[in-house]
């Protein structure tokens, strides 16, 4: 990958929305690009788990919007099922734990912070709807560019 966020904020500065600073790279990869998939959950990571272990993801970033209480949504077992199916990255809008085993597999995972549990009761999340938080709109098909400077989305790819 040999594209830098900055550089796509300098020569797209009309096409990029840029996420802001609050979230952090926890997974060991250091940067990701790819089109947007999107899931909302509720408190339980249940149909994450179903995306990140049955879909093929090549060439995909997966969005999650979670209800924003205290529970960790990502940890070592899905980023495994990201690693394994393809991922280039995951962006959470929410907690991930595990992050002593997770800081070497190979997934991008940005996060706002961390939480050591997790919501145990299985709720209902929903796939491929559209998803908004910190000011961006994030839909299926979109495009996302992160790396150590930040998270960009764009309606489609341009680098």
């Amino acid at each position: 990958m040999s594209f830098f966020t900055a550089d796509i904020c300098d020569e797209h500065s009309e096409k990029a929305f840029v996420l802001g600073p609050d979230y952090k790279n926890y997974g060991g990869a250091d940067k990701c690009e790819g089109e947007i998939v999107t899931v909302k959950l509720d408190k339980n990571n249940s149909e994450l788990i179903k995306l990140l272990r049955d879909v093929d993801g090549t060439g995909k970033v997966v969005v999650v919007d979670v209800d924003r209480e205290y529970y960790a949504v990502v940890g070592e077992n899905l980023m495994k099922f990201a690693r394994d199916n393809n991922y280039a990255g995951i962006i959470v809008n929410g907690y991930i734990r595990d992050t002593f085993q997770i800081k070497d597999i190979p997934v991008a995972l940005y996060a706002i912070g961390t939480c050591p549990r997790k919501y145990i009761p299985v709720t209902q999340g929903e796939t491929a709807v559209p998803v908004s938080f910190d000011g961006i709109e994030f839909k299926n098909g979109d495009y996302l560019y992160a790396d150590t400077d930040g998270v960009i989305v764009c309606a489609e790819k341009i680098v």
